[in-house]
């Protein structure tokens, strides 16, 4: 792995929301239909690949043989040993380091693809993670994305923004509900963004996080 020759601090801390995640999420996926947006994310890549805001490893499993190598980079401590735990497992070799999306231990221009599911909604500053994102990718690298973004409609999109405010980055380790990241993907410089937006889960009453989007942009 290129990695920057410089300290990259353990800046996010989360750890009850990280062992109530690290716990329930895989159940979570497998109800909510997650996982197999999950694959359908990962399932055109090949090449060396970032994953940033890996998380507790959820993806790595999903990985097809043409990927020749995943580095992952997750902030959170908890998280991170999770990641550990599940990279040990895959049929693609996985590498978890430790770093922020706003300043990636990575070289520029050094990846073929970039993996975000689920991830650009808990960053502090999406604008700098996406243009991290943007510099440790080849030209021409592929950015693949699955997240929840703000919903369409006026009075959930009014709950997003009350939520975002008050409780909910509290609970959910800096999660926000509201962000338009589809926007701001176009607005970093990414081009032929293509998507299609999901309802997870499709069936049931909405939640604040219930609009998804999956789908795939480029680095010109």
């Amino acid at each position: 792995m290129a990695a920057r020759r410089r300290s990259v601090p353990e800046a996010v801390h989360h750890p009850v929301f990280a062992r109530c995640y690290a716990r329930f999420a895989p159940a979570v996926d497998e109800r909510a239909g997650i996982g197999a947006h999950r694959t359908e994310l990962l399932a055109p890549l090949s090449g060396r690949v970032v994953e940033v805001g890996a998380g507790s490893g959820l993806n790595f499993g999903r990985y097809p043989a043409a990927v020749r190598e995943v580095v992952a980079v997750e902030p959170e401590p908890l998280l991170r040993r999770a990641a550990r735990d599940a990279a040990a497992r895959a049929a693609v070799p996985v590498s978890v380091v430790p770093g922020v999306a706003e300043e990636l231990p990575l070289d520029s221009g050094a990846f073929d693809a970039a993996v975000v599911s689920l991830v650009l909604c808990s960053v502090r500053d999406p604008e700098r993670a996406l243009a991290e994102i943007r510099r440790v990718l080849r030209p021409g690298g592929r950015l693949c994305f699955y997240e929840h973004v703000r919903a369409g409609g006026t009075a959930m999109a009014f709950t997003q923004r009350t939520l975002d405010r008050t409780v909910w980055p509290h609970l959910f380790g800096g999660c926000h509900t509201a962000r338009d990241t589809v926007a701001a993907i176009g607005a970093a410089g990414f081009t032929e963004v293509s998507l299609r937006r999901l309802r997870v889960p499709e069936r049931g009453l909405p939640t604040p996080v219930s609009a998804h989007v999956l789908g795939s942009a480029r680095r010109p």
